[in-house]
């Protein structure tokens, strides 16, 4: 019967105790229910079933859960995913095409087919924040009892570039053009895709600034600060010049933005043979498609927005781009223009302006003797994208795992994303198979596709930037993958509170093409080309992964995340422990051409994973991490691990230092961080105990009633408790008749006095094991938010995490306690580094306490 507002308002006095009852009952049997799905799923794991020890300090595992793992573990198939890459490699889906849209519609009947979902009769496609949009989200936590499937459309401003209008040519003293160039990649007909597509997608840079720059020509190496500084103390005065940069050491939007302070008029990037390792024409492999070696017309597109500034749709920084949104002025964009280049158009500018290959590429501060006239045009406007979701719902709604990778490519995208979105397919795959075996996970899993990540990481901002509270309240981790495979290294990293799954779980993958070795070995892995290296770049790449070779295998350290992937929103933003991984190009591999045609489906086949065993190898990773932190009792975070690490940023931070005098005082907040370290460890004590005491509520309840009998009593009880059939009740030997336990857990408090009071009885210890975990688990949770500043970062205040960031001159690195940090590096100014110093504190004391709590 509908009850109006009106009618509401004349209730009886006892309608209102009604009304209040059954609310609080139905608060009751939720919390009830939650730890009853948990007491039959446990029931089911540890009757009769053995439990198999692990190594260092994981709990143990059941033989239940041990071939829930292995049924997984049999379904990512090389066949399978050589057929998924076939597919979405296919052709280009750059974000907001009509082809994008396609592939977003074959995902979502991808999840339908493998997760059970039936096809609605309307496509499940909603826009942003309609009630359909935000119901297929919040539901997961709430009312969601099947696996579901559904596509989130969301409207920021995105631009692509018009070949038309996009051009740069040396000129003449009457300002006409001696050489102009092509701008174009060749197409090879060995690679049929890239012949095929050659036009499809002009080579231009996402985000970039439309107009025209006409001065001469500087080379800037890498355009790092670094190097702009070494020219200006060189003499030279970039105000009007035309920088020419290569690609490396830096993010490609700070060659821009660091340009740009120094007045330059535009900028050209190109790709140099000189970082590509061993592998070029001058060691006498051939260029592709016909050799490992770059093929010489190949471009780099890519993104150029800020994003050290904020990521996601640059008109809605902080809110969600929805249809018909106030936008505001963006200030994450490049005002100057700029264009990407190819190695075969770049080496005549070192030729005809900067005195030849050699000369012209040492920074020198030569002076181009012509005019260089380049010109942008790009077209800027609000675009749709397309999220595509699934849901898997847990038996403890209100904790979620969320798995994403993006989908969107620059052109045909075979590295990048495409395979990591094979190896998000495969994980998916192997989940559905378990649900087809009657396993329901006991955390709910949230797997995502996203869209316009090449933009700048535009869908997975929008999406966190949308539910960010909900996903604060009830996000355990954030799993990323973005390119799967790429060479022969693999790469992983992520909050330190992950490390120890993440190694155990890589230890339990066997090594893609080595036998009697595993995943976790493959972070030394090399390519199979020799050949001498350029001495800068090699200096550089030892520098940037010596992480990797001091590391002691013992140990579970793991690279901190920067930014220029998915997880960007869930970890720096709203404090969500975060990963991601993926087999990286080293200088022994052949040439990864990132973002140009021939990152194609032959590429991959022939050079970056031949086989396609590295996308399998990532796929099970990534799915044990995804099953380990669904269905463990007490989550496999480790606090700790977290806790020690700090005091070596505190260590990075003071080597770093070049003027000891600008470095605060950094007693207090070494003090804060041993305080944290203890509270951390007795967390750990309180994680082993409250598992420990959960298991034997279990055991206690079952003890005597093996296999289904002991499912079937569990079941009868919670039925008969929950009011649904008029029978009489036993709590192990104890008559409560339907009347005396309805008025028993009618109030939750009035239950947890009567378990307190009475403290006896297995379900009453089991109620309070159950109690004891959750709470173990919500700070176990919360931890990384703890590191968060709803103030932000100086200057750049969209990122609120002072424990990690995107380096403010780095892009894609990290920079660890980046507040603090950069107020002494950077703006070396003394009273905003006691500040940051202060702050910091300040935040992890809190931490601690609220550890201890």
């Amino acid at each position: 019967m509908h009850t109006s507002k009106k009618e509401k308002a004349v209730l009886s006095p006892a309608d209102h105790a009604v009304a209040d009852r059954c609310f609080r009952l139905a608060r009751f049997r939720r919390a009830l229910g939650i730890t009853a799905v948990s007491l039959l799923l446990f029931s089911g794991i540890f009757v009769n079933h053995r439990s198999v020890p692990l190594r260092g300090d994981e709990h143990p595992r059941s033989d239940y859960t041990a071939r829930i793992e292995r049924t997984f573990l049999s379904v990512p198939s090389t066949t399978s995913a050589l057929n998924s890459s076939r597919h979405y490699a296919a052709r280009p889906h750059l974000a907001g095409s009509a082809e994008d849209f396609q592939y977003a519609k074959d995902v979502l009947s991808f999840f339908q087919r493998e997760l059970g979902i039936s096809p609605p009769s309307t496509d499940p496609i909603f826009d942003a924040g309609t009630p359909e949009s935000r119901q297929a989200t919040l539901s997961t936590t709430s009312t969601l009892e099947h696996p579901s499937a559904w596509v989130d459309v969301y409207y920021p401003v995105l631009n692509t570039g018009d070949a038309d209008g996009i051009s740069l040519a040396i000129l003449d003293s009457d300002n006409q053009p001696i050489w102009t160039a092509d701008l174009l990649e060749d197409g090879d007909p060995g690679d049929e895709a890239a012949a095929n597509y050659k036009h499809a997608i002009p080579p231009w840079h996402g985000m970039s600034a439309a107009g025209e720059a006409i001065g001469q020509i500087v080379y800037a190496n890498y355009g790092t600060i670094d190097d702009y500084n070494k020219l200006v103390e060189a003499g030279v005065n970039l105000t009007g010049k035309i920088v020419l940069a290569r690609y490396g050491a830096n993010y490609r939007g700070l060659k821009i933005q660091g340009a740009e302070q120094h007045g330059v008029a535009g900028v050209i990037m190109y790709s140099d043979p000189r970082d590509d390792g061993s592998v070029t024409v001058e060691n006498g492999y051939l260029p592709y498609p016909h050799g490992p070696a770059r093929n010489p017309t190949s471009i780099q597109r890519g993104s150029v927005i800020y994003l050290s500034t904020y990521p996601g749709d640059p008109t809605t920084p902080g809110h969600p781009a929805y249809p018909n949104v106030t936008r505001a002025e963006p200030s994450c964009l490049p005002t100057i223009p700029s264009i990407p280049l190819s190695w075969a158009n770049a080496r005549v500018l070192f030729e005809q302006e900067l005195g030849g290959i050699e000369s012209g590429r040492k920074l020198n501060g030569k002076v181009g003797s012509h005019l260089i006239k380049l010109t942008n045009d790009v077209d800027n406007k609000v675009t749709p994208i397309w999220n595509t979701m699934a849901a898997i719902p847990g038996r403890i709604k209100e904790e979620v795992v969320i798995f994403g990778c993006h989908r969107d490519a620059w052109v045909m995208g075979g590295a990048d994303p495409t395979s990591g979105t094979v190896s998000l397919l495969e994980v998916v795959r192997g989940l559905g198979a378990l649900i087809r075996q009657g396993w329901q996970p006991l955390r709910t899993i949230l797997i995502a596709t996203w869209d316009a990540e090449e933009h700048g990481l535009v869908g997975s901002t929008e999406f966190g930037e949308d539910f960010a509270e909900w996903i604060q309240a009830h996000a355990v981790s954030y799993i990323n993958v973005d390119v799967s495979a790429a060479g022969s290294q693999w790469n992983v990293a992520g909050s330190p509170s992950l490390a120890h799954l993440i190694k155990r779980s890589a230890q339990d993958v066997p090594h893609p093409t080595q036998a009697n070795k595993t995943l976790w070995d493959a972070r030394h892995d090399a390519g199979p080309y020799t050949g001498e290296q350029d001495a800068e770049f090699t200096q550089m790449w030892t520098r940037n992964n010596q992480v990797y070779e001091s590391v002691d295998d013992s140990t579970a350290s793991l690279l901190p995340l920067g930014s220029g992937s998915d997880y960007t929103v869930f970890l720096q933003r709203l404090g969500i422990a975060s990963t991601d991984q993926g087999f990286g190009y080293t200088p022994t591999d052949a040439t990864y051409h990132y973002h140009s045609i021939y990152d194609s489906q032959m590429w991959q086949e022939r050079y970056g994973d031949p086989g396609f065993h590295r996308h399998v190898a990532v796929a099970k990773h990534l799915g044990l991490i995804t099953l380990r932190l669904a269905d463990s009792i007490v989550l496999p975070l480790n606090t700790t691990h977290y806790a020690l690490e700090l005091d070596s940023y505190v260590d990075t931070l003071e080597e770093s230092a070049a003027d000891g005098d600008i470095l605060p005082k950094l007693d207090k907040l070494r003090q804060a961080i041993s305080k944290l370290q203890r509270s951390s460890l007795k967390l750990d004590v309180e994680k082993a105990e409250a598992e420990k005491e959960f298991r034997n509520a279990i055991q206690k309840i079952i003890r005597g009633h093996p296999g289904r009998n002991a499912i079937n009593r569990i079941g009868k009880w919670i039925k008969d408790l929950l009011g649904y059939p008029s029978k009489s009740v036993s709590e192990l030997g104890r008559r409560v008749d339907t009347r005396n336990a309805w008025d028993i857990v009618g109030d939750f408090e009035q239950q947890h006095n009567f378990c307190r009071e009475r403290r006896r009885g297995p379900i009453c210890k089991l109620l309070k094991a159950d109690a004891r975990v959750r709470e173990v688990n919500r700070k176990l949770r919360l931890f990384e938010q703890g590191f968060l500043a709803e103030s932000g970062i100086k200057d750049r205040e969209w990122y609120r995490h002072l424990g990690v960031a995107p380096g403010k001159n780095l892009g894609y690195g990290a920079t660890t306690l980046p507040g603090l940090s950069e107020a002494v590096v950077f703006d070396r100014n003394v009273t905003l580094a006691e500040y940051e110093a202060a702050r910091l504190t300040e935040l992890i004391t809190a931490l601690a306490k609220q550890l201890k709590a």
